[in-house]
């Protein structure tokens, strides 16, 4: 029944994952298309700031949340779930009110002084409205990711979504007579209101399920300020500290970009190309490792209360290798299909050509983010806290170092080797904890020269289509249905 219930929610999560990315990507064309590349790049130094702002807002609560709520529920004890809700949203709404007073009163400071770019100013203060309904959000999110019911967060992240394009169409055309930084603003405007409606609908639904939950056990103890914060703050502090090197991060790489030659506009165009362009269509087949990974936690957490190393062995080793093959074989499209993959979607070369160089990094990115995830559940938050860290604080000295002597090409070298520090530091980690010992041939080697061989060949067959999409769509089904039927054959997965 157990593995039923997380087959469905992997289902769920999956599918709700690839709508999300699909109609993301529709967004961003249409973005890139109203905006422009320079709107693009200067939305992604204002959402840097949201990014860090919203880690405030939810204060790492939701993973938190989720373990102990799993905790109460393994032992019936209702009260203690119904406790822990409340002590968490204290904290996440008294977190996410500082914030919003901070970034309404510092708008002008923050955007002229750290940003260095004064459009800004309106799209913070127009952000800071969602925090307080976010905190409230990324609390009940946790707990039904620990009831293992997941159609509650799919549908209140696809309800979110489809506000989210829906209002900013409105609120970008309301507000571009401002230029760019209306424009901007008026994507942040429609964020803030989709992040309103699913607090409200997600919270309605939290009033419903909490009066199913059966009490087996009255335990009313107080410690779990302690525990949440235990669990919380570690998470907190590596995605504020992770969050603002970013935010340095994407305001120093336009800038070392105009240092290597060319204007402000042109390097916010390229940063733009990069960011919002190239990597949300890299990451757009990693819909099913996001759902395993949200899923991973509550269930390796029990297993790590429960005294279980073997469930937690056995989860791992499949869950790795299921990325590991899942990623080698999209980074093979991407590498021989990108530059194709980035005129048709975004008619743009630049993006193409980012698309097809930092196709390698694919695996690595989709291995470091479902580590991450399992390290977390096995409460090694510290581990990915410190990575994090010096990996983004290396990532800003690098870039304030070779960007402005290299240009992009030395941007795109220091994130490949960011990518390898942090997998490698993830990946291992997660070895070494769990003593699972992947075999270099078959499960590494084997899987990247089938992966190329059998892209390459389809490339070739198929290089007589004249339809940009009907080329890509052929390449890529074929391509992973025969890798696929490779990899069951030779039972690849299996070993």
């Amino acid at each position: 029944m157990k593995k039923t219930l997380f087959i469905k929610n992997a289902v769920i999560l999956t599918v709700t994952g690839t709508i999300l990315r699909f109609l993301g990507i529709i967004f961003k064309v249409w973005l890139a298309g109203s905006i422009g590349s320079e709107g693009i790049g200067l939305y992604h130094i204002v959402f840097s700031l949201y990014t860090l702002a919203s880690t405030f807002a939810s204060s790492g609560i939701t993973i938190a949340v989720t373990r102990l709520c799993a905790d109460e529920q393994a032992i019936g004890n209702k009260k203690g779930i119904i406790l822990i809700i409340r002590k968490a949203t204290i904290i996440a709404l008294s977190v996410a009110i500082f914030t919003f007073i901070f970034l309404i009163f510092g708008a002008d400071f923050i955007s002229s002084k750290l940003l260095s770019d004064s459009r800004a100013a309106m799209s913070i203060c127009v952000f800071a409205f969602s925090l307080p309904f976010m905190a409230v959000s990324s609390v009940v999110k946790g707990y039904f990711a620990s009831r293992r019911k997941v159609w509650a967060n799919s549908t209140a992240v696809l309800i979110e979504q489809i506000v989210r394009i829906v209002f900013c169409i409105i609120f970008i055309k309301k507000l571009s007579v401002f230029g760019v930084a209306g424009a901007v603003a008026g994507v942040m405007a429609g964020d803030t209101l989709a992040e309103i409606v699913s607090c409200c609908y997600i919270y309605i639904m939290y009033t419903m399920d909490i009066k199913r939950v059966i009490s087996e056990n009255a335990d009313n103890s107080f410690r779990r300020y302690a525990q949440l914060l235990r669990i919380a703050v570690p998470i907190t502090f590596s995605r504020y500290a992770v969050s603002l090197l970013r935010t340095a991060e994407n305001i120093v790489v336009p800038k070392s970009l105009t240092k290597a030659g060319g204007d402000y506009s042109a390097a916010l165009s390229i940063f733009g190309a990069l960011k919002g362009m190239a990597l949300p269509v890299l990451f757009f087949p990693s819909s099913l490792l996001n759902a395993f990974s949200s899923l991973l936690i509550p269930e390796m957490s029990e297993a790590l209360v429960r005294n279980k190393p073997q469930i937690i062995r056995g989860s791992v080793s499949k869950t790795l290798k299921t990325t590991w093959l899942m990623g080698v074989i999209f980074a093979c499209i991407f590498f021989f299909c990108g530059e194709k993959i980035g005129v048709f979607i975004y008619s743009d070369s630049d993006s193409g050509y980012l698309i097809h160089i930092l196709a390698p990094l694919v695996p690595l990115m989709y291995l470091d983010s479902i580590s991450d995830g399992i390290l977390k559940g096995l409460d090694k938050q510290l581990f990915t806290f410190r990575t994090s860290v010096i990996d983004s604080a290396l990532r800003v000295l690098l870039i304030l170092v070779f960007v402005p002597r290299y240009s992009i090409d030395g941007f795109i070298v220091i994130m490949f080797a960011s990518n390898i520090f942090t997998s490698f530091m993830n990946v291992g980690k997660v070895l070494s904890i769990t003593e699972i010992k992947p075999k270099l041939f078959t499960t590494v080697l084997l899987p990247i020269l089938s992966a190329a061989g059998i892209t390459m060949l389809f490339c070739s067959l198929f290089s007589f289509i004249s339809s940009t999409l009907i080329y890509i769509l052929a390449v890529s089904v074929f391509s992973v249905l025969l890798y696929g039927g490779f990899v069951v054959c030779f039972g690849i997965w299996e070993q």
